[in-house]
């Protein structure tokens, strides 16, 4: 995973111990990650985070993101704390309530534009946490959920 400058430094506001909790949280629903994959998967998070705040579009994340969002979002303290650093006073998560199914159009779509809004604020995707970036086995739909649009 190619990090720069500003994505190594947002990285580093979730210290060592608080991105082996996060794994170790995640781990719970998703027992054969591996720690390397609990790595990567709080760096995507942590990116998806990074470009929810930067655009009042809003941005969903994939089940493997949502997994890591879920388990951030327990840890309130860090998580405000987090937020906070990057400008914002919350990130909050909204569920998608519509009960009769997500749209597979609209998802792939909704995706998409995460995927370059992600990529637009300086984070790589990594293929193994996002649909359609060619890894394999990757049966990932719309999580159905999204962050909210920020005020600017």
């Amino acid at each position: 995973m190619t990090i720069t400058k500003q994505s190594a430094e947002v990285l580093g506001l979730i210290s060592p111990d608080l991105r082996e909790r996060l794994a170790r949280d995640v781990r719970k629903t998703w027992p054969e990650m591996s720690d390397d994959q609990g790595e990567r998967g709080v760096s995507q998070m942590a990116a998806f985070l990074v470009a929810s705040t930067l655009t009042d579009e809003p941005l969903t994340p994939s089940l493997r993101v949502d997994l890591f969002w879920h388990a951030f979002l327990q840890r309130s303290v860090p998580y405000v704390a987090f937020a906070k650093s990057l400008g914002v006073d919350y990130i909050h998560h909204v569920p998608d309530d519509d009960e009769s199914g997500s749209d597979p159009e609209a998802g792939r779509a909704a995706m998409e534009a995460t995927k370059a809004a992600i990529r637009a604020v300086g984070f790589t995707i990594d293929p193994e946490f996002w649909p359609n970036e060619g890894a394999a086995d990757c049966t990932q739909c719309h999580a159905g959920c999204t962050d909210s649009p920020v005020n600017k």
